[in-house]
């Protein structure tokens, strides 16, 4: 009789919380967009962050509710953007793509290390002891963490710096966040002007460490017809909306760290 009582006893227990679970889960009920849905699933799914939002389904949500463009996915391309604009019900409408780009151009030849690096072969390992091993305290590393982070296959160290090829890039943003120095980012990819430098020193001291180093002079700003040029952290840095690809900054920069890229073969 015990026996029969205690399986009727589990029985009931069942029962009641098989009960109390329906019924949280009608209390509780989250309902799903469907539009997020099939925005997230009409995204590749890489969830690299170019876009400037944590995931593809953070991007599906902030598209779905008006927050931001279908255009911005770049791994996805103009495939995934007319995908997403069929759901939405709305014109095309297309994004100039973008690539990465190193700013840097500290090659072997044109600098040289403080010290002999015998630890970790890892960018962000090194720049943790005296920031890197290059005189150059932000100039490229070399141990290549974006290559590693690249998932194209886009980037390769030529000659001690990060190279990029833009027909290989996909605009995934990985690299970038790889990048302990911060020496990678977006520019338009049919904007061929661009800074090979991101040092923060003074000229003078920029000028000591790295013979292709920004002095930070100015003269490429007041060249440019555009005002596409401001100097920053003592360096230049384009504007790509304003930028024409005129090649006047080029050919004012007195050490010549703008280069034009149709002009340069490691990067074109």
């Amino acid at each position: 009789m015990d026996f029969v009582l205690r399986i009727v006893f589990f029985l009931v227990i069942g029962a009641v919380s098989g009960a109390l679970l329906t019924i949280a889960g009608k209390l509780f009920f989250v309902k799903t967009n469907e539009t997020v849905e099939k925005i997230t699933e009409a995204l590749p799914g890489a969830n690299c962050g170019g876009c400037g939002f944590a995931g593809c389904e953070a991007y599906a949500e902030a598209i779905a509710t008006g927050k931001a463009k279908p255009n911005m996915c770049s791994p996805g391309g103009l495939d995934v953007n007319k995908k997403i604009s069929a759901i939405l019900g709305v014109a095309v409408e297309e994004a100039e793509p973008i690539v990465a780009y190193v700013h840097c151009n500290g090659c072997n030849t044109a600098t040289e290390d403080k010290y002999k690096y015998i630890g970790t072969k890892s960018c962000a390992a090194a720049e943790k002891f005296y920031n890197g091993k290059g005189s150059c305290s932000f100039g490229c590393i070399g141990f290549g963490d974006c290559v590693n982070a690249c998932d194209s296959g886009g980037i390769s160290i030529v000659d001690g710096v990060a190279v990029i090829n833009p027909g290989m890039c996909i605009a995934c943003g990985k690299c970038i966040k790889a990048c302990p120095n911060h020496l990678i980012s977006f520019k338009k990819k049919y904007s061929t002007a661009a800074v090979r430098c991101s040092s923060q020193d003074a000229g003078k001291i920029t000028r000591t460490v790295c013979k292709n180093g920004c002095i930070a002079c100015g003269i490429c700003a007041k060249k440019c017809p555009e005002g596409a040029i401001a100097i920053n952290a003592n360096h230049a840095e384009i504007n790509y909306d304003k930028c024409v690809s005129c090649g006047i900054c080029a050919q004012a920069c007195p050490v010549k760290c703008i280069e034009m890229l149709e002009k340069c073969a490691t990067q074109a």
